[in-house]
């Protein structure tokens, strides 16, 4: 004959926060053990795709984590994947760039009526 469980907590319905296993105890019984539900891994917030180095955890487990497991090193660590931190840095470098380029543009045109 099988044994009956029952399970451990007040809520009685099959829900997706009442997950449960059958497990045997050292004392030979099966009871349920509760099964937590799976956290999301953390997605950029530019492109949306998921953040290498940080796992997926709930939101309790986050904050408890140690800071190493929550960010990842480098700017915009835990927010934004690493080729848009790329694209960033890029652009940022061509506007100064092209800045530069400009005020030299202008430096050429002035030495140039000044020829004149």
């Amino acid at each position: 004959m099988v044994q009956r469980l029952t399970y451990r907590r007040r809520l009685s319905y099959r829900t997706e926060s009442n997950k449960v296993r059958v497990v045997k105890t050292p004392g030979g019984k099966l009871v349920y053990q509760y099964v937590g539900k799976k956290g999301q891994i953390p997605r950029c917030n530019e492109c949306g795709t998921e953040i290498n180095g940080i796992k997926a955890m709930r939101p309790l487990e986050l904050k408890n984590a140690p800071k190493c497991q929550r960010t990842v090193a480098r700017a915009y660590g835990g927010a934004k994947c690493h080729t848009c931190v790329r694209t960033r840095i890029i652009r940022a470098f061509l506007i100064e760039e092209q800045k530069t380029a400009k005020l030299v543009y202008k430096k050429q045109q002035k030495d140039k009526k000044a020829a004149k």
